[in-house]
């Protein structure tokens, strides 16, 4: 599966009140069940004076590990909507853990669950979420009569250069998104006249926040 995903990438901090109990989402980038629990226990011992730490969080680009638990809260009021809210907005490897003070006024159950909820949601928001794409690292090779062709066709397609080497020739390194590669490979064949030379690299996963271009470390099999 070469597809896009969304993942978790940076945690974050969000709280919201209702009826005077304080509701604190914290979230963090998990790759395993372990590193899960290990960040539910960190939030218990920072919050070892709450009522309540419930948590949710899901792993692996299938969601094949999800976990959530309520804390103490009645069934179903409190980790299961998070674990819905993280669903729900398709992202992976990701852990949220509520914090609760209880401020003397009962929610009810649905009001736990729309509090739990809401407070994940925030959580969220305090933090980075980006969408990995599958994309192929493409090596150009060209004398100078091709650079102008082919800077213009990569600007053409939103196409990033990875790095560029002026010697006796030039070599540009490409990241192309995976569904524009072969395109785009026919469009620099075509447009330097067949005079350049193209290498196809290693396929690997991208994102983009905040303008930040992020290469993931894995690779990926097409």
């Amino acid at each position: 599966m070469t597809g896009e995903y969304k993942i978790l990438y940076q945690g974050g901090t969000g709280e919201i009140v209702e009826k005077k109990s304080r509701f604190i989402a914290t979230t963090k980038p998990v790759k395993s069940e372990e590193e899960a629990l290990a960040f539910i226990e960190e939030m218990r011992k920072k919050y070892w004076d709450a009522t309540h730490n419930c948590s949710a969080f899901v792993i692996g680009r299938d969601n094949k590990i999800q976990r959530c638990s309520d804390d103490g809260e009645p069934g179903q009021t409190a980790g299961k909507p998070m674990l819905d809210v993280l669903l729900g907005e398709g992202i992976h490897d990701a852990c949220v853990v509520v914090t609760r003070y209880f401020g003397g006024t009962l929610l009810g159950t649905g009001g736990l669950v729309r509090a739990y909820s809401k407070a994940a949601q925030e959580g969220l928001l305090a933090s980075r979420v980006v969408t990995k794409k599958p994309a192929k690292e493409i090596q150009i090779t060209t004398d100078y009569n091709g650079v102008g062709k082919i800077q213009y066709i990569a600007g053409q397609m939103d196409i990033k250069a990875l790095d560029s080497q002026y010697t006796e020739q030039v070599v540009f390194s490409f990241l192309v998104p995976l569904e524009m590669a072969e395109s785009f490979i026919s469009k620099v064949t075509e447009g330097t006249n067949g005079r350049s030379q193209i290498e196809e690299k290693s396929c690997v996963y991208y994102g983009i926040s905040e303008k930040e271009l992020i290469l993931f470390p894995e690779s990926l099999e097409i």
